[in-house]
């Protein structure tokens, strides 16, 4: 499967969509948050869509596969992070519906991506 851009490749758009929500989501933080919990999701949002577009530039199949692996980990980070904003009430619940959606998504993508790139 010869891929021609990382930018038709439908996790790399979905987390695209993902670092958007999450960069309005965060606006709305408390300003002393701006280089503690603001800047910390934002950097794992960007991180995904990131690993993706590097790793599609790499010369092998195994490159591109540490680099979703990659993309993963700043998920997961990014998954405990909303946990934390929710717990500490940054914004209603209802705010965090659309990233929790993207984020699963996202996240599933990557998994079954990671197995079809399996290098024998």
């Amino acid at each position: 499967m010869k891929i021609e851009s990382y930018e038709n490749l439908i996790v790399w758009q979905k987390s695209m969509d993902l670092v958007v929500n999450i960069y309005k989501l965060t606006s709305k933080f408390p300003k002393e948050e701006v280089y503690g919990l603001t800047s910390q999701m934002r950097r794992s949002a960007v991180s995904i869509p990131s690993n993706i577009s590097e790793g599609h530039r790499r010369s092998s199949r195994k490159d591109f596969r540490n680099f979703l692996f990659i993309a993963y980990g700043s998920g997961a980070e990014l998954e405990t992070q909303i946990k934390i904003a929710k717990r500490l009430s940054y914004g209603d619940t209802k705010d965090y519906n659309l990233a929790d959606s993207l984020l699963s998504e996202v996240m599933r993508m990557l998994n079954k991506f990671t197995h079809e790139l399996k290098v024998s």
